[in-house]
Parts: structure tokens; C-alpha cells; sequence
């Protein structure tokens, strides 16, 4: 029997893959850190980082050193146990998330049938980290911030989990790699314009639902202009507020591990995950590295390209009063993405299936 076949060589093989991608997010978390700072510095017409290292590319890791270094302080009213293991919840959900995340051809460390009910479920318990966080700290403020998000986040999935159906509806299946596989070729195969020439008439439905997702992503995320739970004004600072050193860092971690995510699966289910849209002959006539270095680098451009819109969001739109939040997700997004999957399930059955 080969090795990597064996139990052990099996463990060996996924252990591997699951550092290789953890420490890869936590390397990107670095860098797209410092690029909203840049990005949020440059709309306000200043220059941001610029100190540690050449052109401040240290400045993350420096603030993680500070961070870690910190005394850990808890408020005296607090519920010890559940006030420090928040945040490793928090973060601990934001990463396991990446298990079904394909970054190549085979490349995914749990390429699961049923991967989107996967980052559902787990999606889902994130939550709870936000909520215990809140309600440990013995304070109003943060279990404010606390029940806030959690009403955000909650109601921000059910749109966000039916603009999936309609992928999932065009795809004919929940796995992720086959998604992708499906919107290989040119670029009109990306399930954001339709999913192909013989369904180009669905864009007028997939492409909204594209911006929608965008969008629910920022709520989803407590992204600016959705960052209600966050906000200074009328809640000092959030659920967060009691927190510092190591467990701030650790729910801070856990929101732009989340934010990367979400732009991995813009491009995945919308934008054709690493298919770079040109003809798959084309790619197969490649050498194999060349063939999975253009794969890699092209779901990384995508995932950097959806991560400066959102950084550019920040800069330019107000945030939302909360009845204007919670308005926009349940009396716009659902009523519409549920129109959008009538009308893709219509296709299916009429269209498809005549």
C-alpha cells in the first residue's frame, strides 16, 4: 500500500494542508490589513503606515507583537472562562471555515458534497463568540454591540443563503469545486453573467445577486457602512470595548479572517474562483505548474481585487442608521432574492428542462 494512502501518511498529507492554508490566510491578514490602512489613508488624502519596514509592509506583524506582549485585563465583574473564550471562538470559526475552500484543481482540504451547507453551519456559530463576548464583559455597552450584531449577522444570512440557492440552482450542486469547475472557459461561464451563452439572459438576475451578496458580505462582517455593532458614537466601541492585548487581537483577527473569506467566495460562486476566463485549451497546453501558478495567482487577484472595493466602501459611504440596516436587508435583499430564485428555478424547469 502507497504511504499517503496509509492512516499515517493521510494525517501527515491533511495536517500539511491545513497549516499551509492557516498560516497563508494569517500572511494575507497581514498584508490586506496594512492595504485597507493604505487604501482608507490614500482616500483621506494621508499616508498611512509608513514606518515599519520598507514602505510600512511591517506594521502588521509589529502591532501583533504589541498586541501579544500587552497585559491581558479583565474587568472584575467579568465571567472569566466565557470572557476569554469568546474570541477563541470567534476565530477559531473563521478559520475551519477554509476547509472547503478550493484554490486549484483538487487543491482543497475537505472537498465535501455538501460544502456550502458546510460554511453555513459554520458560519453560523460565529455568533456566538460575538454574543459571548458581549454578555461575559458585565457591561451594557458590549452586550448592546453584542445583540446587535448578532441581529445583523442573522438577518444578513437569510439573503445571503438565498442568493446562493440560485447558484446552486444553476450549478446543480452544493460542492464548491464543482462550482468552479462548472465556469471554466471564457469569461461569460461565470455564473455572474449567467453561467454561459445558452443562460447570457440570466444575467439580468445573477449579476444583481452578485452585488447583493457584495453587499450582505459587508453586513455579514460588520463592515463599514454596516459596522453598527462597532459604533464608537453610541456604543464606545462594540462588543470588543472591554476587551484588550492578545483576546482583542484574537476577535480582530477573527473579522478579517471572515473578510477574506467572504471575497473568496464572491469569486468562487459569482466570478469563477481560479478559472482566469480565458479558453481552457489554452491552460491545459501549459506545463502543469504553470498551469496551477496561473490558477492560484488568479483566485488571489480576484480575492485582492473584491477586498479593495470593500476597503474603498469604508472610505466613501456613511454608515447606515439601524433601521435603515435592518430595512435594507429584510424589506429590499429578501423579497428580491427570492424573486431571483423564482425566476432561476423558473428557467431550470421551462427554459432547461423543455
Amino acid at each position: 500500500m502507497d504511504f499517503w494512502s496509509s492512516p499515517l501518511g493521510w494525517f501527515l498529507m491533511t495536517t500539511g494542508a491545513v497549516l499551509l492554508v492557516t498560516v497563508g490566510v494569517l500572511i494575507a491578514v497581514a498584508f490586506l490589513l496594512l492595504a485597507d490602512r493604505k487604501i482608507w489613508a490614500g482616500i483621506q488624502m494621508r499616508k498611512g503606515p509608513n514606518v515599519v519596514g520598507p514602505f510600512g509592509l511591517l506594521q502588521s506583524f509589529a502591532d501583533m507583537i504589541k498586541f501579544v506582549l500587552k497585559e491581558v485585563v479583565v474587568p472584575a465583574g467579568a465571567d472569566k472562562g466565557v470572557f476569554l473564550l469568546a474570541p477563541v471562538i470567534t476565530v477559531i470559526t473563521a478559520f475551519i471555515v477554509w476547509a472547503v475552500i478550493p484554490f486549484a484543481p483538487g487543491w482543497v482540504i475537505s472537498d465535501l458534497n455538501v460544502g456550502i451547507l458546510y460554511v453555513f453551519a459554520i458560519s453560523s456559530l460565529g455568533v456566538y463568540g460575538i454574543i459571548m463576548g458581549g454578555w461575559a464583559s458585565n457591561s451594557k455597552y458590549p452586550f448592546l454591540g453584542s445583540l446587535r450584531s448578532a441581529a445583523q449577522m442573522v438577518s444578513y444570512e437569510v439573503s445571503i443563503g438565498l442568493v446562493i440557492v440560485n447558484v446552486i440552482l444553476l450549478a446543480g450542486t452544493m460542492n464548491l469545486s464543482e462550482i468552479v469547475i462548472q465556469q471554466e472557459g471564457w469569461i461569460w461561464n461565470w455564473f455572474a453573467f449567467g453561467g454561459g451563452l445558452d443562460t447570457l439572459p440570466l444575467i439580468v438576475i445573477m449579476f444583481p445577486m452578485a452585488i447583493i451578496f457584495f453587499i450582505s458580505a459587508l453586513a455579514e462582517t460588520n463592515r463599514p457602512p454596516f459596522d453598527l455593532p462597532e459604533a464608537e458614537s453610541e456604543l464606545v466601541a462594540g462588543y470588543q470595548v472591554e476587551y484588550s492585548s492578545t483576546p482583542y487581537l484574537l476577535f480582530m483577527m477573527g473579522e478579517y479572517v471572515n473578510i477574506i473569506f467572504m471575497c473568496a467566495m464572491i469569486s468562487i460562486l459569482f466570478f469563477g474562483g481560479w478559472n482566469p476566463g480565458v479558453s481552457q485549451a489554452w491552460i491545459d497546453a501549459l506545463p502543469v505548474w504553470l498551469e496551477y501558478a496561473i490558477y492560484l495567482l488568479t483566485l488571489f487577484t480576484k480575492i485582492v481585487v473584491v477586498f479593495i472595493a470593500i476597503s474603498m466602501v469604508k472610505g466613501f459611504v456613511p454608515r447606515y442608521r439601524y433601521d435603515q440596516l435592518m430595512r435594507l436587508g429584510w424589506k429590499i435583499f429578501l423579497p428580491t432574492s427570492l424573486l431571483a430564485v423564482v425566476g432561476v428555478s423558473a428557467w431550470r424547469v421551462f427554459v432547461v428542462g423543455a
